[in-house]
This record gives C-alpha cells, sequence and structure tokens, in this order.
C-alpha cells in the first residue's frame, strides 16, 4: 500500500525536502508496523530539514516521534490495535521516523501509551514533553519539593518548556519562566509561571556566583544561560539540563558545585532505558492537566511541516506543533 511522507535527499544538488508517496515495501527493517496518527515538529527536526547535521543517512523519513496504531507486529509485546508512542533511538536521524503515514521500527523502542492518554495528546507530549518529564523526575529523584523554594524553566515558552512550567505548577512549585518572548507572558501564567524574566537577564556572560535565586532548574539552552542559571542556584540545589538553544559550551566555572554543592543532572530522552520511559509517560498521563496540553498545541498537516521547521530554530514556535499526517 502506498502512502504519503516527507523525505530528505542530499545528493551533488544539495539538500532537498520533498513529499513523496511511497510504497509500504520501502519501509526499513523492523518487527513492527505502525499506522501513524500523529507526529510532531521538535528542534532536532527542524535541523533535519535544514540539513543542519542530524540527519546521518539518506534519504530519510525526518521525525524523532511519533504515535499511532499498531497495524502488523512479530514482536511478543505488541499485537494489532494496540496504541503506541515513539521518541527517540535515533528514529528521524539514521532510521525513518514520523512524518510519514505509516512506519516500521523495533518494538523494542515502542511504549504501550498508558490510559487515558490518546494518540493526539501522546503527540502533542512528544519528545519535549517526555523530556520535560524526565527533567521533572530528575528534580524529584533529587529530593525537590515545592517547600525547598522557587523552581526556573528557561526556554519557557519552548516545547520543553512550556510542558515542564505546566507540571511543576501542577506539582505545587512555585515556577520562574524565562523567556525572550515578552508577548507570551500571558500564555506561560496559564499554564502556571508565578514569575516571568527576560532571557537577557541569563544569556549574556556573568559573574561565577550570583544571588542564591532558585532551588532548581530544568533547562534547554545551554551556554552563557546555563552557566548563569547555576551561579544562581541555592545551596544544595539542582539543575537538568536537555538542550542547546543558545549553544553546546559550558563557558563557566566549577565555583557552583564547589562551593554551594549544586548537581548538574543531563538528561537524554534518545536511548534512555524504557523503564525510565514507561514511568515518565505514566507520570504524564497522571500529572499533566489535558486542559493546558490543549492549551500549548497548534495541529498542522503534512505539508505545512516544512515551514513549521524553519520556524522553531529561529525560536517563533509557541508550545507543541503536532502534525496529523493523515490531513
Amino acid at each position: 500500500m502506498s502512502f504519503r511522507a516527507i523525505r530528505v535527499s542530499k545528493d551533488e544538488q544539495g539538500h532537498r525536502v520533498e513529499t513523496v508517496t511511497l510504497e509500504e515495501s520501502e519501509l526499513p527493517k523492523g518487527d513492527v508496523t505502525v499506522a501513524v496518527d500523529y507526529s510532531t515538529v521538535n528542534y532536532k527536526d527542524g535541523l533535519a530539514l535544514a540539513g543542519k547535521g542530524i540527519v546521518r543517512t539518506y534519504p530519510l523519513i525526518p521525525g524523532i516521534d511519533f504515535a499511532g496504531t499498531v497495524e502488523s507486529s512479530s514482536h511478543a509485546s505488541f499485537v494489532p490495535g494496540d496504541k503506541v508512542v515513539l521518541n527517540g533511538y535515533g528514529v528521524g536521524e539514521s532510521h525513518d521516523g514520523g512524518f510519514a503515514q505509516k512506519a516500521r521500527v523495533s518494538g523494542d523502542w515502542l511504549v504501550p501509551l498508558p490510559a487515558p492518554l490518546t494518540t493526539r495528546q501522546a503527540a502533542a507530549i512528544g519528545t519535549a514533553g517526555y523530556t520535560a518529564m524526565l527533567s521533572v523526575l530528575a528534580l524529584q529523584d533529587a529530593g525537590l519539593t515545592p517547600a525547598s523554594g522557587d523552581v526556573l524553566v528557561t526556554g519557557a515558552a519552548g516545547g520543553v518548556g512550556s510542558v515542564a512550567v505546566a507540571l511543576l505548577a501542577r506539582l505545587g512549585h512555585r515556577v520562574i519562566a524565562s523567556t525572550g518572548r515578552p508577548a507570551e507572558a500571558d500564555y506561560l501564567r496559564e499554564l502556571g509561571a508565578a514569575d516571568i524574566i527576560d532571557r537577557a537577564e541569563l544569556s549574556a556572560p556573568g559573574r561565577p556566583l550570583g544571588k542564591e535565586r532558585w532551588a532548581g532548574a530544568v533547562d534547554s539552552v545551554g551556554s552563557h544561560t546555563l552557566v548563569n542559571v547555576l551561579a544562581s542556584t541555592r545551596y544544595g540545589g539542582t539543575v537538568t539540563t536537555c538542550g542547546l538553544a543558545q549553544g553546546p559550551d559550558l563557558p563557566g566555572t566549577v565555583l557552583p558545585f564547589i562551593l554551594r554543592g549544586v548537581t548538574l543532572v543531563g538528561i537524554d530522552s534518545v536511548q534512555a532505558p524504557m523503564e525510565r520511559r514507561v514511568r515518565a509517560y505514566e507520570r504524564l498521563a497522571r500529572d499533566l492537566d489535558p486542559a493546558l496540553l490543549e492549551r500549548m498545541t497548534t495541529v498542522v498537516g503534512l505539508d505545512e511541516v516544512p515551514a513549521v521547521a524553519d520556524r522553531i530554530l529561529t525560536g517563533q514556535v509557541r508550545g507543541r506543533t503536532v502534525v496529523d499526517v493523515n490531513a
């Protein structure tokens, strides 16, 4: 059976992005075939469509996550009709991904969708929201509670940031949201942010240690922003890092670690163990307000993905963008 997909190619003519019609026989190897309901547009997808170093093999269907229904399976854990979600494992980078109406993957990469989440909600959560939940779990595992003090979220209007703000606020934390888009202040307050600060406060080179301002933080920005976040974290606090929107460098000092006992926790969503993934989705099903998830979600069709991917790289996309691959 034929299906529509976005495919990136690279040859002597350069990098190309096309919407194509493929046959099921052209899908890669895998023991589970999924009828994709929805995918999403993440920062990595923007890089893939722009030809900026994410794609490892050509031609390739991008899309680092998807949610849908098992169509056929030789994997012991899945049968036709099961609802599943996938994030990472190189899908959309070295293995055909979610910007298509069908996907074939290893069943070892799939998470059974916990009730009451729908495939649309799972896609709205996407890799960004799942990463936000991994970050929140890391803060909780480090002992952070609402009584510990304020929690900062950088890049707060983006995908990771929006979900992190909503989760932390619902769990009782007082959330400070950092954003470079003042027009999104009302949106962030609707998600639960108690205070909004301009990203300019954090994005320039700063002092090795600053005033202690927050007990924990979720950072998706990196570079000087992360260094300044660490410098203003309270004694014994924890900061998670999961992104590099400002840059991959860490131009700081060890002082927050050796003078204040601050902990920096790296969050990897691509190769996270399955038990951690299952835990994250079970918590998302329980702790993420569906109304707030809907509030932060925009739905587009497959043909609109390249334009959205361009905007996400320049910080012009708010919240989560769901791709209805069948629209």
